[in-house]
């Protein structure tokens, strides 16, 4: 099979969580460990870190990794889900896995696949740790794609654990409150692991002590030990830096840290990810002071992060964020409200399976709205989801595509308004430049 051949025979034969929903969520590892076995265990031939969380897990995975790739470490990249190729969810130093090593894995393993019947992720699972084994990666980082416990990636033991935070998504899967919740995400905690808990909440906290105190994991809270406050922010070339100062403790360690990227929700996951750095210091080497700057100063270059708060033109400047549930959401309009701005147009869009009104109860009322469709089967309807809006305020049109609702929404601005595209990452997805140099 070609490359092509080989993508449209997955898409066709998997289901696909980003495309369909629920239904392609397993509730179980026995595919994963079919597969894994299968494989000879790849998933034991390379040491690891595991990121779970609701929001920031991405950003997180993109900043340890940049920085075990500036300390010279062969770093391995799992994340979901993707932009534009599904490659970018296996990378090894920034690098997509190539399309040969794709159609080869498919072709080899295709008559496993048909017996076991994997999702489309839990296939993307087994593809990546296979690629980690062979290509030897001197660390994986590798994040959860839904909830932690039953997510395929928990078939790792890795050397440690990190859970961003914990808020309201896909609560239908994973449970309606943030104790059922915390408790799905917590699953990544194994025995004797260390774990590090980006944020404290009165509903989860107790229950990420309660199960460190199970298995034996030392735990450490990140926002109980360090704050990173946003010092400026500067854009050069649509490219975002953000520059902090970091207090440790409650003593100021660093005035003017350098972020290759740009965004209110930034400092959290800054804070979590230097708590992480903490403990992999004494685990994986050279991963020192030198490292940490080095990779966030080339966070894209690096990994080829991309999606969250990105600008793709400027007169007007047109942003572009991934934010997608209410705590997201309200983080993102927050700063998004202060940024200068003549007038807001926001193009936005959902998938079906989320209820939106709650979400759009949190878009400002005085913006001028472009609703539409991602091109995928579990997008949500443009004309339904207008008349959702419009019953909370928010005046728009529906239109037939992302690009354009986009289209519509830069021509109607002038150079001095903001554009924002936000509501769902297969709506940024559209509209973002792909970044691949493969």
């Amino acid at each position: 099979m070609t490359y092509a051949e080989t993508l449209n025979y997955l898409y066709a034969q998997l289901p696909m969580f980003h495309r369909v929903g629920p239904p392609a969520f397993k509730k179980d590892l026995t595919n994963t460990l079919a597969l894994a076995r299968h494989l000879g265990d790849p998933h034991t031939k390379f040491p690891s870190v595991h990121i779970g969380g609701t929001n920031g897990k991405g950003s997180v995975s993109h900043i340890l990794a940049a920085i075990c790739q500036a300390a010279g470490l062969k770093t391995g990249l799992y994340v979901s889900p993707h932009y534009r190729d599904f490659r970018e969810r296996i990378k090894i130093n920034g690098n997509y896995i190539p399309r040969k090593a794709v159609v080869e894995f498919v072709s080899s393993n295709r008559r496993k696949m048909e017996e076991v019947q994997p999702s489309f992720f839990e296939l993307c699972v087994a593809m990546a740790f296979d690629h980690f084994a062979r290509e030897r990666v001197d660390v994986a980082i590798v994040e959860v794609g839904l909830g932690g416990r039953l997510d395929s990636t928990n078939i790792i033991t890795p050397e440690l654990s990190v859970i961003t935070n914990i808020s309201y998504d896909h609560m239908n899967m994973l449970g309606d409150t943030l104790t059922l919740i915390a408790g799905e995400k917590a699953g990544i905690i194994k025995p004797g692991v260390p774990v590090v808990i980006g944020e404290t909440h009165p509903e989860s906290a107790p229950v990420f002590l309660e199960k460190a105190r199970s298995t034996g994991s030392e735990i450490v809270f990140a926002d109980q030990h360090t704050v990173v406050t946003p010092v400026r922010e500067t854009i050069q070339e649509r490219s975002i830096r953000t520059f902090y100062q970091v207090t440790r403790d409650g003593k100021i360690w660093m005035n003017d840290l350098e972020l290759e990227a740009g965004g209110p929700f930034q400092e959290k996951n800054l804070a979590t990810a230097l708590q992480a750095w903490d403990k992999m210091q004494a685990i994986f080497p050279n991963i020192d002071e030198n490292a940490l700057k080095a990779g966030l100063k080339n966070l894209k270059q690096l990994t080829r992060f991309m999606g969250r708060w990105e600008v793709i033109g400027s007169s007007p400047t047109i942003l572009c964020d991934s934010a997608h549930n209410e705590a997201g959401i309200a983080i993102a309009f927050d700063r998004i409200n202060n940024w200068p701005h003549r007038k807001l147009h926001i193009v936005t869009g959902f998938v079906n399976d989320k209820p939106a009104e709650k979400v759009l109860s949190l878009f400002p009322k005085e913006a001028s709205y472009y609703f539409a469709k991602a091109d995928i089967p579990r997008g949500l309807d443009a004309r339904e989801l207008a008349q959702q809006a419009a019953a909370l305020g928010l005046a728009g049109r529906a239109y037939s595509s992302v690009k354009n609702a986009l289209k519509a929404a830069v021509s109607k601005a002038s150079s001095d308004d903001l554009v924002v595209v936000i509501g769902s990452i297969f709506v940024v997805a559209e509209v973002i430049p792909d970044p691949r140099r493969a």
